[in-house]
């Protein structure tokens, strides 16, 4: 990690600070920093050596999504369903496929939630059927990140012939009968490109199937769950880091000359600061656990990659809300760079799995009921 995290420092400081607040005003796409990433080879950072990729695993990807996270949430959000998308191609596709991510000729994305079934991902309502010319595809997604720009969409519908809930489907974004609505303008997250997509008898390949139909509910729940949550929880907590940093700045400089005194020097805003520093060490401690479960294989993996996303859920809104009040009237300012991350945090929870039906599957999992 050492010998590229050089490059990620420098990507992160004179690329993505540098645009995170017009990306955020415009909705901007950070494409300057995807172009950076892809020359870099960062695109490729989890594809494995053998198909011209940096062969990385989990913690690397985590620890990149975490440095850009810092600065600009709708970049880290961009390139955490890069790599969840990428985990999903590496072990199934072709290794033609493989070899065009690795080499950042793709940008990729997750096409899971639905219209139908919202935030209940692992259970599409999307058809996809056999006929002479291949597989026919009909759906609506609700939610797609880099809708306009990613090429590939890793895609989940109904199965074609084969017992079971899903099934998972590579989809190149140049697929006939796949339409994009509008352009995202939301709350925060602004500039991440998350739209609906459509596909309608969208035909593509029986060989772009990924892995066998029927088997999607494993595919999202042994490759991709594990990866997409500790990259979620890794956005949220590059979001405290950067709250933390920001209302310390603001608290230091901030002066009441009446007093000759900084709000610093003040111990409620001295608390304040503190209980961030500690949520934000607290979550952090889990999430490194969380990937060293992972990397180790212990038996409570999964209930760690459960509790991480949840956790970093709760606690960037419960930080992002601290900073608001520590930094006062002054966080409603642009500048300060606090009611961005504040508004960019506020995804963490309502994004699937959402918080709430975290809990419930911790809940289930230590009652030792089934998740599903």
């Amino acid at each position: 990690m050492i010998e590229y995290f050089d490059t990620v420092e420098k990507i992160a400081t004179e690329i993505v600070a540098k645009n995170a607040s017009e990306v955020d005003k415009a909705g901007a796409f950070p494409q300057e920093a995807m172009d950076a990433l892809r020359d870099a080879g960062l695109l490729g950072l989890i594809c494995a050596k053998s198909v011209g990729g940096m062969g990385e695993g989990p913690r690397a990807a985590a620890m990149v999504v975490e440095r850009f996270a810092r600065e600009c949430g709708s970049t880290a959000m961009v390139l955490c369903m890069h790599y969840s998308a990428t985990a999903v191609i590496e072990k199934y596709a072709s290794e033609e496929v493989r070899k065009q991510l690795a080499q950042g000729k793709h940008l990729g994305s997750l096409a899971f939630s639905e219209t139908g079934s919202r935030s209940h991902f692992w259970a599409p309502v999307s058809t996809a059927t056999r006929d002479q010319n291949g597989i026919r595809l009909n759906g609506k997604k609700s939610w797609v990140t880099s809708a306009h720009h990613a090429t590939l969409h890793v895609w989940s519908s109904k199965p074609v012939a084969a017992e079971g809930v899903s099934t998972i489907w590579l989809v190149p974004s140049s697929s006939s009968g796949i339409s994009i609505a509008g352009n995202f303008d939301g709350l925060g997250l602004r500039g991440n490109d998350s739209t609906p997509i459509t596909a309608e008898s969208t035909l593509i390949p029986e060989h772009h199937m990924l892995g066998e139909d029927g088997n999607g509910l494993a595919i999202m729940l042994e490759t991709v769950l594990p990866l997409f949550s500790v990259l979620t929880a890794a956005t949220g907590i590059g979001l405290m880091e950067g709250a933390t940093t920001a209302a310390c700045n603001h608290a230091a400089k901030t002066r009441h000359e009446h007093l000759d005194s900084a709000l610093c020097n003040l111990p409620t805003i001295r608390a304040y600061l503190a209980r961030m520093r500690i949520t934000t060490d607290q979550t952090r401690c889990l999430w490194l656990d969380t990937l060293r479960a992972m990397e180790t294989d212990r038996e409570d993996v999964i209930l760690r990659v459960l509790e991480c996303k949840a956790s970093s859920g709760e606690s960037s809104t419960q930080v992002l809300d601290t900073a608001m009040r520590v930094c006062g009237g002054a966080a409603f300012r642009r500048e300060v760079g606090v009611e961005r991350r504040f508004r960019d945090a506020r995804a963490g929870t309502v994004m699937a799995p959402t918080t709430d039906q975290l809990y419930d599957f911790i809940g289930k999992a230590i009652c030792g009921l089934p998740i599903f």
